[in-house]
């Protein structure tokens, strides 16, 4: 059976109109007309300019910060567009915000991630398309179908160019166990073996580096993670390995979230370049020269341009 809406629209709210406007550019299409604008008691209007009458429609927004700003321009446009008759609704969510409130940490805490999740759906989405969950069990969450791309295939390929004949010297370092699974992804497309940093974390947005198992003596490390908050965890893990004789420090991450002192600790750093994908739009500043962004939007048309034409798009998750 065809589920699919008779057409395709792609439209965007404020988080990232820049790799919304890619996508469509990727899918050959223009960008839906509408207008999210703010009242000034901070309330959020959205206005659909254009029919989406039985087109399937696909809703570019990440829940980056303003985080509570940008979910609830997210409920809000699929709201009007479910009352607007639209054949089907996928948000794509780059990056989803909440994810790292995904269980139960201590008593009486809250679940937000199940509490977004269920937001997403009651507002009227029929299905997700994002990346990089924070806890890939935040799928399970949702009543509807989930997508889930994964940054390493885009990440992986940047670093085996740079450092194209020089594998013998590489090792890729997971910046705690969390990590380990992606960090060996990775390690297994640039041929390259792994590290991993032992950390305990006494509270929030604070590490404490205990322990590096691997050798990195002498070696170019590459730091992988999914996602940089503070940026505290990455560069105590950078200033570890150089202290355990890495003779180069990379870092790359799939979600540059950059909030707080982040961008000055990654300029303190010793890392030589931090390499994030354009999930997230990355703040322009005096500390950000040693940040580059790739772009994400070619994977995400493409995995549009399939689940419209009700191909799988698992091959992009390899």
């Amino acid at each position: 059976m065809d589920i699919r809406g008779k057409d395709i629209k792609i439209f965007s709210a404020n988080s990232n109109p820049k790799v919304s406007a890619e996508i469509a550019k990727h899918l050959g299409l223009p960008l839906g007309k509408c207008e999210v604008k703010t009242f000034s008691d901070g309330e959020i209007a959205v206005t659909l300019t254009e029919s989406v009458r039985g087109s399937d429609v696909f809703v570019v927004q990440s829940t980056c910060s303003p985080v509570n700003n940008n979910l609830m321009e997210l409920l809000i446009m699929i709201d009007a567009l479910k009352r607007a008759s639209a054949g089907r609704i996928t948000a794509v969510i780059p990056y989803f915000g909440y994810a790292r409130q995904d269980r139960k940490a201590k008593a009486r805490d809250p679940i937000s991630a199940k509490l977004v999740a269920d937001l997403i759906t009651t507002a009227g989405a029929d299905r997700i398309l994002t990346m990089d969950l924070h806890a890939s069990q935040i799928q399970g969450f949702f009543n509807i179908p989930v997508d889930h791309l994964l940054g390493v295939p885009l990440l992986a390929p940047y670093f085996k160019s740079k450092f194209e004949g020089t594998h013998s010297d590489i090792v890729v370092v997971s910046p705690d166990l969390g990590s380990v699974t992606r960090a060996r992804n990775f390690a297994e497309r640039i041929d390259a073996p792994i590290a991993i940093i032992d950390k305990r974390r006494p509270k929030a947005n604070v590490s404490e580096v205990m322990n590096i198992i691997g050798d990195i003596d002498g070696k170019t490390a590459i730091l992988v993670d999914d996602m940089v908050d503070t940026a505290g965890t990455i560069c105590n893990a950078a200033k570890a390995l150089m202290e355990k004789g890495a003779k180069e420090i990379y870092a790359c991450a799939t979600h540059g979230v950059l909030s707080g002192p982040a961008l000055e600790r990654i300029d303190e750093s010793p890392i030589k370049e931090f390499v994030f994908l354009d999930t997230i739009p990355i703040p322009v500043n005096e500390h950000t020269s040693k940040i580059v962004s790739l772009s994400v939007a070619e994977v995400f048309a493409e995995a549009i341009d399939r689940i419209f034409g009700n191909q799988p798009v698992s091959p992009l998750f390899v």
